[in-house]
């Protein structure tokens, strides 16, 4: 597990944050990068679009396998198999 870096940042009058290039970096996040911004529980989470992306299509090849199974593996099924 890596370690947890932890930096103070202000908010700019327009509401802007810069994020410390030693997090950045740490994270891979380049000019251009797009983020996705959440609160849960009065926290801010900030995630690289680019890992949100590949986790969700993650989930749903496995969703969708789950699902899979379930259409696929029943007894009302089994008639076509004689056919």
């Amino acid at each position: 597990m890596s370690e947890a870096i932890l930096k103070t940042i202000k908010v700019s009058e327009k509401g802007q944050i810069s994020i410390p290039r030693e997090i950045r970096k740490s994270l891979g996040i380049k000019k251009g990068d797009n983020l996705i911004l959440a609160t849960k529980n009065k926290k801010l989470l900030i995630q690289k679009a680019t890992n949100l992306e590949k986790e969700m299509e993650s989930d749903l090849i496995k969703f969708s396998e789950k699902t899979a199974k379930k259409l696929w593996d029943n007894k009302e099924d089994e008639i076509w198999n004689k056919v």
